[in-house]
Protein backbone atom coordinates (compact mmCIF):
# COMPACT_ATOMS: atom_id res chain seq x y z
CA UNK A 1 0.00 0.00 0.00
CA UNK A 2 1.26 3.49 -1.28
CA UNK A 3 0.33 7.12 -0.53
CA UNK A 4 -1.68 8.29 -3.52
CA UNK A 5 -3.06 11.54 -4.52
CA UNK A 6 -5.41 12.55 -6.95
CA UNK A 7 -4.30 15.82 -9.27
CA UNK A 8 -5.56 17.68 -12.40
CA UNK A 9 -3.60 16.50 -15.22
CA UNK A 10 -4.29 20.12 -16.75
CA UNK A 11 -4.41 22.67 -14.41
CA UNK A 12 -2.94 26.53 -15.49
CA UNK A 13 -3.05 30.18 -14.07
CA UNK A 14 -4.33 32.44 -16.44
CA UNK A 15 -2.75 35.88 -16.27
CA UNK A 16 -3.95 38.88 -18.37
CA UNK A 17 -1.67 39.73 -21.31
CA UNK A 18 -2.52 43.60 -21.47
CA UNK A 19 -4.02 46.12 -19.09
CA UNK A 20 -7.31 47.44 -18.26
CA UNK A 21 -10.25 46.96 -16.20
CA UNK A 22 -12.14 43.83 -15.99
CA UNK A 23 -15.33 44.37 -17.34
CA UNK A 24 -16.65 40.52 -17.68
CA UNK A 25 -16.43 37.40 -15.11
CA UNK A 26 -19.14 35.31 -16.48
CA UNK A 27 -18.01 32.02 -14.19
CA UNK A 28 -17.89 32.06 -10.40
CA UNK A 29 -15.27 30.04 -8.46
CA UNK A 30 -16.61 25.80 -8.62
CA UNK A 31 -18.02 26.28 -12.03
CA UNK A 32 -17.66 24.63 -14.95
CA UNK A 33 -16.61 26.26 -18.55
CA UNK A 34 -16.03 24.68 -21.74
CA UNK A 35 -12.88 24.56 -24.12
CA UNK A 36 -12.60 28.31 -25.72
CA UNK A 37 -15.58 29.49 -23.73
CA UNK A 38 -14.62 33.33 -22.66
CA UNK A 39 -14.19 32.77 -18.67
CA UNK A 40 -12.88 36.89 -18.53
CA UNK A 41 -13.03 40.01 -20.51
CA UNK A 42 -11.07 43.34 -20.03
CA UNK A 43 -12.71 46.74 -21.56
CA UNK A 44 -11.01 47.08 -24.92
CA UNK A 45 -13.02 50.32 -25.94
CA UNK A 46 -9.47 52.06 -26.11
CA UNK A 47 -8.04 49.48 -27.94
CA UNK A 48 -10.23 48.83 -30.18
CA UNK A 49 -10.25 52.74 -30.99
CA UNK A 50 -5.92 51.75 -31.48
CA UNK A 51 -7.59 49.19 -34.08
CA UNK A 52 -9.52 51.92 -35.96
CA UNK A 53 -6.70 54.54 -36.28
CA UNK A 54 -4.49 51.57 -37.14
CA UNK A 55 -7.38 50.63 -39.97
CA UNK A 56 -7.12 54.12 -41.15
CA UNK A 57 -3.42 54.47 -41.28
CA UNK A 58 -3.08 51.57 -43.60
CA UNK A 59 -5.64 52.35 -45.99
CA UNK A 60 -4.15 56.11 -46.15
CA UNK A 61 -0.72 54.23 -47.03
CA UNK A 62 -2.41 51.94 -49.36
CA UNK A 63 -4.44 55.01 -51.31
CA UNK A 64 -1.29 56.57 -51.31
CA UNK A 65 0.81 53.82 -52.99
CA UNK A 66 -2.06 53.27 -55.51
CA UNK A 67 -1.49 57.04 -56.53
CA UNK A 68 2.15 56.73 -56.58
CA UNK A 69 2.35 53.78 -58.79
CA UNK A 70 0.07 55.02 -61.14
CA UNK A 71 2.52 58.11 -61.61
CA UNK A 72 5.26 55.47 -61.64
CA UNK A 73 3.26 54.09 -65.09
CA UNK A 74 4.16 57.54 -66.20
CA UNK A 75 7.56 57.86 -65.32
CA UNK A 76 6.01 61.15 -62.91
CA UNK A 77 8.26 59.73 -59.75
CA UNK A 78 11.42 58.23 -58.59
CA UNK A 79 12.18 54.61 -57.53
CA UNK A 80 12.97 55.58 -54.19
CA UNK A 81 9.43 57.34 -54.09
CA UNK A 82 7.49 54.09 -54.76
CA UNK A 83 10.39 52.47 -52.40
CA UNK A 84 8.92 54.24 -49.57
CA UNK A 85 5.48 54.48 -50.16
CA UNK A 86 5.91 50.26 -50.19
CA UNK A 87 7.67 50.55 -46.50
CA UNK A 88 4.84 53.20 -45.58
CA UNK A 89 2.45 49.99 -46.64
CA UNK A 90 4.16 47.41 -44.42
CA UNK A 91 4.68 49.53 -41.50
CA UNK A 92 0.93 50.50 -41.47
CA UNK A 93 -0.04 46.86 -41.99
CA UNK A 94 1.84 45.69 -38.84
CA UNK A 95 0.30 48.59 -37.32
CA UNK A 96 -2.78 47.16 -37.96
CA UNK A 97 -1.44 43.16 -36.73
CA UNK A 98 -0.88 44.71 -33.60
CA UNK A 99 -4.06 46.43 -32.93
CA UNK A 100 -6.15 43.55 -33.70
CA UNK A 101 -3.89 41.41 -31.46
CA UNK A 102 -4.67 43.44 -28.39
CA UNK A 103 -8.10 43.62 -29.32
CA UNK A 104 -8.38 39.61 -29.51
CA UNK A 105 -6.27 39.70 -25.78
CA UNK A 106 -9.58 41.47 -24.40
CA UNK A 107 -10.86 37.97 -24.09
CA UNK A 108 -9.26 35.32 -22.09
CA UNK A 109 -10.88 32.00 -23.09
CA UNK A 110 -10.90 28.51 -21.41
CA UNK A 111 -7.66 26.21 -22.91
CA UNK A 112 -9.56 23.14 -21.68
CA UNK A 113 -12.59 22.17 -20.26
CA UNK A 114 -12.17 22.33 -16.47
CA UNK A 115 -13.68 24.23 -13.37
CA UNK A 116 -12.63 27.63 -11.93
CA UNK A 117 -10.60 26.91 -8.76
CA UNK A 118 -10.00 30.50 -7.54
CA UNK A 119 -10.52 33.98 -9.11
CA UNK A 120 -7.77 36.33 -8.10
CA UNK A 121 -9.34 39.81 -9.45
CA UNK A 122 -13.05 41.26 -9.26
CA UNK A 123 -15.30 43.07 -11.87
CA UNK A 124 -14.09 46.51 -12.26
CA UNK A 125 -11.07 45.99 -11.30
CA UNK A 126 -7.63 47.61 -13.10
CA UNK A 127 -5.15 44.65 -13.67
CA UNK A 128 -1.61 45.21 -15.68
CA UNK A 129 -0.27 43.01 -18.29
CA UNK A 130 0.64 39.84 -16.68
CA UNK A 131 -0.73 39.84 -13.44
CA UNK A 132 -2.78 36.27 -12.82
CA UNK A 133 -6.18 36.61 -13.23
CA UNK A 134 -7.99 32.96 -12.60
CA UNK A 135 -7.22 29.93 -11.58
CA UNK A 136 -8.92 26.80 -13.27
CA UNK A 137 -8.00 22.97 -13.31
CA UNK A 138 -9.64 20.33 -15.27
CA UNK A 139 -11.52 18.06 -12.79
CA UNK A 140 -12.57 15.19 -15.26
CA UNK A 141 -9.04 14.43 -16.57
CA UNK A 142 -7.56 13.29 -12.87
CA UNK A 143 -4.50 11.25 -12.51
CA UNK A 144 -3.19 9.52 -9.37
CA UNK A 145 0.64 10.48 -8.32
CA UNK A 146 2.20 7.69 -6.27
CA UNK A 147 5.31 7.38 -4.37
CA UNK A 148 6.34 3.78 -4.31
CA UNK A 149 9.53 1.66 -2.82
CA UNK A 150 11.96 1.78 -6.42
CA UNK A 151 12.39 -1.65 -5.55
CA UNK A 152 8.74 -2.34 -7.00
CA UNK A 153 10.03 -1.47 -10.42
CA UNK A 154 11.02 -5.33 -10.26
CA UNK A 155 7.39 -5.99 -11.07
CA UNK A 156 5.67 -2.65 -11.24
CA UNK A 157 4.91 -1.80 -15.03
CA UNK A 158 2.70 0.82 -17.13
CA UNK A 159 -0.37 -1.15 -17.61
CA UNK A 160 -0.78 -3.09 -14.45
CA UNK A 161 -4.46 -2.89 -13.19
CA UNK A 162 -4.67 -2.24 -9.48
CA UNK A 163 -6.91 -0.38 -6.70
CA UNK A 164 -6.85 2.97 -5.05
CA UNK A 165 -9.25 3.42 -2.07
CA UNK A 166 -10.13 7.05 -1.29
CA UNK A 167 -10.46 8.09 2.20
CA UNK A 168 -12.86 11.08 1.88
CA UNK A 169 -15.28 8.82 -0.23
CA UNK A 170 -13.95 5.55 1.54
CA UNK A 171 -14.43 3.58 -1.58
CA UNK A 172 -12.16 1.61 -3.70
CA UNK A 173 -11.70 2.70 -7.47
CA UNK A 174 -9.90 0.97 -10.14
CA UNK A 175 -7.05 2.29 -11.59
CA UNK A 176 -4.39 1.64 -14.03
CA UNK A 177 -0.25 2.55 -14.09
CA UNK A 178 0.22 5.13 -16.87
CA UNK A 179 4.10 5.82 -16.77
CA UNK A 180 6.79 5.80 -14.05
CA UNK A 181 8.79 8.54 -13.66
CA UNK A 182 12.62 7.29 -14.29
CA UNK A 183 14.49 8.80 -12.08
CA UNK A 184 14.88 7.04 -8.18
CA UNK A 185 14.97 9.68 -5.47
CA UNK A 186 18.49 8.21 -3.58
CA UNK A 187 17.20 9.42 0.35
CA UNK A 188 13.74 7.82 0.63
CA UNK A 189 14.35 5.24 -2.15
CA UNK A 190 11.17 5.90 -4.22
CA UNK A 191 9.89 6.02 -7.24
CA UNK A 192 7.09 8.48 -8.68
CA UNK A 193 4.26 6.68 -10.09
CA UNK A 194 0.83 8.11 -12.72
CA UNK A 195 -1.81 6.41 -12.65
CA UNK A 196 -5.69 7.12 -14.45
CA UNK A 197 -8.69 6.27 -12.63
CA UNK A 198 -10.55 3.46 -14.90
CA UNK A 199 -14.21 4.92 -15.59
CA UNK A 200 -15.83 7.94 -15.00
CA UNK A 201 -16.67 8.91 -11.52
CA UNK A 202 -17.96 12.31 -11.11
CA UNK A 203 -17.67 12.53 -7.60
CA UNK A 204 -14.03 12.53 -7.65
CA UNK A 205 -12.44 15.92 -6.81
CA UNK A 206 -8.93 16.91 -7.32
CA UNK A 207 -6.54 16.98 -4.09
CA UNK A 208 -8.61 13.69 -2.93
CA UNK A 209 -5.98 11.11 -1.36
CA UNK A 210 -5.94 7.35 -0.43
CA UNK A 211 -4.13 4.13 -0.75
CA UNK A 212 -3.02 3.05 -3.40
CA UNK A 213 -2.83 -1.45 -3.16
CA UNK A 214 -0.95 -3.30 -5.60
CA UNK A 215 0.09 -6.64 -5.87
CA UNK A 216 2.97 -8.40 -7.12
CA UNK A 217 2.14 -10.77 -9.87
CA UNK A 218 2.61 -14.17 -8.79
CA UNK A 219 5.09 -16.38 -10.27
CA UNK A 220 4.56 -19.62 -12.09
Amino acid sequence: EVRAQLIARHTTVLSSEIAGKIDSLPVREGEGFTAGQEIAGIDCATYKARMLLADAKFNGASRKLEAIQLLDKRRAVSPIDLDLAAIEVDAARAEQQLAAKDVSRCRIVAPFAGRVAELKVQRHQFVEAGQPVIDVLSDRELEIEMLAPSRSLAWMKPGMAFSVRIDELDRDYPAVIARIVPRIDPVSQTVKIYSRIDGDFPELLPGMSGLGRLTPPVGP
